[in-house]
């Protein structure tokens, strides 16, 4: 296992960054690796975002000497998504088979985890969490569907909310998964920021050849980051955080923070835009 840490960076401070420090900071690569669990540990939220493909056998995630706990779940809750194909997830209390973009909420105390299935690619998010909760398996055909935008404004697109409040109870990790329809490349515009939360993305279902443009920055100070198929970002709570593909893709959302109230955003008109 492999785990990098990020610190957290100042708005003042990252309008001096370059396009290289820019994506040191902000962009997380090789998250997935054959026989391997990948991990950052964010100092935004505490939040720990990685990947496990088991590949040839199981792999298994118990402990991290930076959560400061004997095991990983101790005092953390997580939620895992198979981005790949059929996989299964052992954790203290059961074994779970997840399909192509099923996530598992695993509650606090309830390890140490477990990763198999040759095709499998399981997405990993974690934050502290402050009680235990039961850990349950949401299907992408369980979670609240919400349809948004339209075709003349190349954003139609079906957000899927798996671990939220409308579907189910969490500690502060909110999680779900927003898919661009066929024309449509822009996601969350107008943008926003939520000073309260952290969030992290992850891009998947892009061709080996296109590319997202995500948008961070402070509204009147923006900047971006070329991001090619399952790249993460990690997006502070002063970032606008909005994209635009060059095809069509989807991309898992993950917020902790201060509450899990989804609509709890300040919005930005896109005259502050700069």
């Amino acid at each position: 296992m492999k785990i990098e840490t990020r610190q957290a960076i100042d708005p003042r401070h990252a309008k001096t960054f370059d396009t290289a420090a820019l994506r040191a900071e902000f962009l997380m690569e090789g998250l997935f690796k054959p026989g391997e669990v990948s991990l950052v540990y964010s100092h935004y939220d505490r939040l720990i975002v990685g990947g496990a493909v088991p590949s040839k056998g199981t792999l298994e995630l118990s402990a991290a000497k930076e959560t400061g706990t004997p095991g990983f779940l101790d005092r953390r809750e997580a939620v895992l998504v198979n981005i790949g194909e059929a996989g299964t997830v052992t954790t203290g209390s059961g074994t779970y088979d997840l399909g192509h973009r099923d996530m598992l909420y695993v509650g606090m105390g309830d390890g140490p985890l477990g990763f198999s299935g040759g095709h499998a690619r399981f997405y990993i998010l974690s934050a502290p969490a402050h009680r235990k909760l039961e850990t349950r398996l949401v299907t992408i055909d369980a979670a609240k569907r919400v349809d948004l935008g339209a075709a003349e404004t190349s954003n139609d697109r079906s957000i899927f909310q798996f671990v939220h409040p409308d579907v189910m109870e969490s500690c502060q990790l909110v999680v779900g998964m927003t898919t661009l329809h066929g024309g449509s490349v822009w996601n969350t515009m107008p943008a926003h920021v939520h000073d309260r939360r952290s969030e992290a993305y992850l891009y998947i279902g892009l061709p080996e050849d296109a590319r997202v443009f995500h948008m961070m920055g402070e509204p009147g100070e923006t900047r971006h980051l070329v991001v090619r198929n399952e790249e993460g970002i990690l997006s502070p709570p002063w970032s606008i955080h909005c994209g635009a593909g060059t095809a069509s893709y989807t991309f898992i959302w993950a917020m902790a923070g201060d509450n899990v109230d989804y609509k709890d955003v300040d919005m930005v008109g896109m005259e502050d835009l700069k």
